[in-house]
């Protein structure tokens, strides 16, 4: 099974508890910052690994992506991906100073996979919550480099699903809700056995 087969019903309840997974996160990096976060996901849809460099804005854009396996009772990987202009605006909040070059140094490194784990891990917190089974982050990776570059070396490698994803467009906002400071993609890869073993948890399967 993958997500080319999924029905109507069957997308909902992911989209459902996509939303849900985003609000813990949003609660979880609002302790880390000290001030109100909201996440907002205007769109969760599944597409084609493909394209994932054109939704991006194109394969040449400079983006960060962290990945970071699902272990537990279930498998498979995310990843996220951050435009360089978002990842520096993390950078900003987190660190109170502004980007120190081109690149990012290792405490600016280790930041982005510290926002990378929480935002996973209350991912699949909520997830695993509504399943009743135990899900839980690898080691984050992260790699700084053209959105094709992270999607050859990384989100096709760690596809084993398929060429399909769920992707999450999630849009951070301050206590004000005004304009999105940060945008990043969420992407869910469970492998063929952890696809059907989630669907069948929630009731929909079939």
């Amino acid at each position: 099974m993958s997500f080319r087969h999924l029905t109507e019903g069957q997308l909902d309840a992911l989209k459902e508890i996509s939303n849900i997974g985003m609000g813990h996160a949003a609660t979880a990096l609002s302790q880390l910052i000290g001030e109100t976060v909201l996440i907002r996901v205007p769109q969760v849809t599944v597409t084609e690994v493909s394209q994932v460099p054109d939704i991006l804005g194109g394969a040449e854009r400079v983006v960060v992506g962290i990945t970071l396996k699902v272990l537990g009772d279930a498998r498979g990987a995310i990843l996220l991906i951050f435009p360089k202009e978002s990842a520096e605006e993390l950078i900003h909040r987190l660190l109170r100073r502004g980007p120190t070059g081109e690149g990012f140094d290792e405490m600016e490194v280790s930041t982005l996979k510290e926002v990378g784990n929480i935002l996973a891990s209350a991912y699949l917190s909520a997830l695993g919550s509504l399943l009743h089974t135990t899900l839980i982050p690898s080691v984050p990776l992260i790699a700084f480099d053209m959105a094709g570059a992270i999607v050859d070396h990384l989100l096709i490698e760690l596809s084993e699903a398929g060429d399909l994803a769920l992707m999450l467009e999630a849009a951070f906002h301050d206590r004000r809700g005004s304009d999105a400071v940060v945008r990043g993609h969420f992407f869910l890869l469970p492998d063929p056995g952890s696809l059907h073993m989630i669907l069948d948890a929630i009731g929909v399967d079939g």
